[in-house]
């Protein structure tokens, strides 16, 4: 495979350019070199954090040691994966946050952006879904593409309790039934390796196939464990490459100096920026392919940045809001903010340097000089134009942006730029001295949402919603 050898590892790298964050391109907007010094010592700290807790299941960093612990696993899920494809006219995966975000993401940006659409003979797997929310329309409606005795259900959720998974898993479980066919054949789960509901339920069917959701691994942070690596697996991408790229970029963050790694100063940038008010921060990939990514970057930082307290106890509210957007979609919705807005925003720009083809634009409307000069031009040519204008018109407006570059999309990039994000992320909390792995602003809203629908042991909860004072009518109009 290419990416045993060390030439083409490195013809592969993922690299970043925050010249557009500086003061030489943004001027007094921008960071002098004395200002970005200021942080090196607040950086080494965070990458000492972060490397003296690799691996740690009781702080949720097992997700560090994922490129390499896995290799009897990646075997098991190929066979299995090898066996879906062969089986099975679809595969659905049953998830929703990390458990859903990353497939989805991954799948997007490896297979064909009209995968389901291909005939058999050119997709390399069953088609593919993932559920991941409990509107009753899109339930019903994959219902009618799907034909549930020749689908292969993925269910993810480490405790079995997730609300909207398990809702989805009783319906289909009572198709299955209907069907007759057995659970056990049509069903894989994703999970705790020793307790929680799904385990239940795989001894009472007679032993469903599973997998491990680590004990270390919060699910933002797993799409390069079996939860991500099955469906990965199922259609085709190469999920040794992808564990591959992200060891390799892991390799590329071993220092402490934020000068050379790459994931240290993405967290710095950031962290300095927020510091300065900007409190946005836009993920803008040049790429169909990485549309997605944006959504599972905005969990990501989102879950693991927006927190109320430090580790010492003090109150803070930190964090930073992400936001998604697409070139050259968003160019025509979202940059006129960008570029004359409030100065509270970081863009961050994936770009490729190569695209999967180059698309020539035809000669035509030679009496046009408006649509003419594109003729012989590419389509590769066009995107990577607007993607550098862009960028020069945010920087003209003193807008701070880095780009991430990509050479080229594959499985081996992909994996870095996940590995990247999660170490940036890893850095930034450290930084802002919180607890980055655990979500508890999520739960107040799960345990209403029990309440309402007369979960035993939420009756306290119950009394208090019911207690909340009635609608003042004049404020519905």
């Amino acid at each position: 495979m290419a990416y045993k050898t060390r030439d083409w590892r490195n013809s592969m790298r993922v690299t970043l350019d925050y010249n557009n964050m500086t003061d030489t391109f943004l001027g007094e907007k921008g960071f002098s070199q004395k200002q970005l010094n200021s942080y090196s010592a607040k950086a080494a700290n965070a990458f000492r954090y972060v490397q003296e807790n690799r691996g740690k299941d009781e702080l949720y960093m097992g997700w560090t040691e994922l490129p390499y612990n896995q290799t009897e696993i990646v075997e098991d899920i190929l066979q299995t994966a090898k066996k879906v494809r062969a089986n099975f006219q679809y595969f659905v995966v049953l998830g929703i946050g990390g458990s859903a975000l990353g497939p989805i993401m991954a799948f997007n940006a490896l297979c064909h952006l009209h995968y389901n659409d291909l005939p058999r003979s050119k997709r390399k797997g069953p088609k593919f879904y993932v559920e991941d929310n409990v509107d009753p329309v899109r339930m019903r409606d994959l219902l009618d593409v799907i034909d549930p005795a020749k689908t292969c259900f993925n269910v993810i959720s480490k405790s079995g309790a997730t609300s909207e998974t398990m809702t989805q898993y009783l319906i289909i479980l009572d198709l299955l039934k209907k069907a007759g066919v057995n659970v056990k054949d049509n069903v894989i789960f994703t999970t705790d390796a020793n307790k929680g509901n799904l385990k239940k339920i795989s001894d009472e069917e007679g032993g469903i196939k599973s997998y491990v959701l680590p004990d270390g691994v919060g699910g933002r942070f797993s799409q390069l464990c079996p939860v991500g690596l099955l469906p990965a697996a199922v259609l085709g991408i190469d999920i040794k490459g992808l564990l591959a790229g992200a060891a390799y970029m892991d390799h590329a963050c071993r220092f402490p100096s934020m000068r050379k790694n790459p994931a240290l100063m993405c967290a710095t940038l950031q962290i300095a920026a927020m510091e300065q008010g900007k409190n946005v921060g836009v993920m803008m990939p040049y790429s169909d392919n990485l549309k997605f990514i944006a959504d599972w970057y905005c969990q990501l930082w989102a879950e693991s940045l927006g927190k109320n307290v430090t580790l010492d106890g003090k109150p803070c509210n930190v964090g930073q809001t992400p936001v998604k957007s697409l070139g050259v979609t968003d160019q025509h919705s979202q940059v006129q903010l960008y570029t004359e807005g409030p100065y509270d925003k970081v863009v961050t720009f994936l770009s490729l340097k190569k695209y999967g083809c180059e698309m020539p634009i035809p000669h035509g409307c030679e009496s046009i000089p408006d649509v003419a000069f594109l003729g012989g031009h590419t389509m590769e040519e066009l995107i990577q134009a607007e993607n550098a204008a862009t960028a020069y018109a945010l920087t003209k407006a003193g807008r701070m942006n880095y780009t991430l570059w990509i050479p080229e999309l594959n499985a081996f990039t992909l994996g870095q730029l996940l590995f990247l994000f999660e170490l940036q992320t890893a850095y930034a909390g450290a930084m802002l001295n919180i607890d980055t792995f655990n979500q508890p602003g999520v739960e107040e809203g799960k345990k209403a949402t029990f309440a309402l629908l007369g979960k035993a042991g939420y009756a306290e909860k119950k009394k208090e919603l019911d207690s909340l004072p009635a609608k003042d009518e004049s404020c519905i109009i």
